[in-house]
């Protein structure tokens, strides 16, 4: 059974981020506690248990193991789409790559984009159909 640390430790690798990095989210002044999280060596409070479960955009019943289902729901109204993809753009590195680059764009032919074009409208209804 994963526990509450395995989870902790999975979301933010997921994210790609460093246990430095996520204690400065949560407002820590030191990593280490926020590691012993992540050993089981400890557990956060309750308080600090929903600041988790805000930045890491989950529910606190996913974090504790009363749920497998880790998707927090957000409103259509809170969620920004753009920002997500733009913010995990900038987590990877790879705003460089090239989708942001308008020459880059200007060598597709119509087929390119089209293409393009399914592709994303396939992830969308995925994505609507996952939330149903």
């Amino acid at each position: 059974m994963e526990t509450l640390g395995d989870r902790l430790k999975y979301e933010r690798e997921k994210r790609g981020w460093s246990q430095v990095y996520i204690a400065e989210k949560l407002g820590m002044k030191r990593s280490s506690t926020y590691a012993n999280w992540e050993y089981n060596i400890r557990q956060p409070d309750n308080e600090m248990l929903i600041k988790l479960s805000e930045v890491l955009e989950v529910s606190t019943d996913y974090l504790l193991g009363n749920s497998n289902k880790f998707d927090k729901i957000i409103s259509n109204e809170e969620y920004d789409s753009l920002g997500e993809i733009t913010n995990h753009v900038k987590q990877l590195g790879i705003e460089d790559m090239g989708f942001f680059d308008i020459e880059k764009w200007k060598n597709l032919s119509p087929e390119d984009v089209e293409m393009i074009k399914r592709h994303f409208e396939m992830v969308v209804e995925l994505a609507e159909k996952r939330r149903k």
